[in-house]
């Protein structure tokens, strides 16, 4: 059991790792475009649709569909991780107290 769970957090841990290169690409592939159009917004759009909906998507329209796939990576990203992280604590917090 001991060994199992040394192995799920270690599985876990890259796969943290694997999944922040992956979507690190991909928003850095989507902040790219943006930048190159001069695109700018705060976090908080990031996390408002309805605030990015009001303020960012009249300034850019030609630049919404770069912009939803930047805010999209960036959003999965942190559930992700999030995710991850919660998962690798668990499984550490189970060692833990197993040994």
């Amino acid at each position: 059991m001991y060994y199992l769970l040394i192995s799920l957090v270690i599985g876990l841990f890259i796969a943290m790792l694997f999944l922040n290169v992956y979507f690190r690409v991909k928003v850095f592939k989507a902040y790219k475009v943006l930048a190159q159009n001069k695109v700018e917004f705060d976090a908080v759009h990031i996390f408002s649709d309805e605030r990015m909906a009001k303020e960012i998507f009249p300034q850019y329209p030609n630049q919404r569909e770069n912009i939803k796939i930047f805010v999209n990576h960036i959003r999965y990203s942190i559930k992700m991780a999030t995710v991850l992280t919660t998962l690798i604590t668990l499984f550490g917090a189970i060692l833990m107290w197993y040994r």
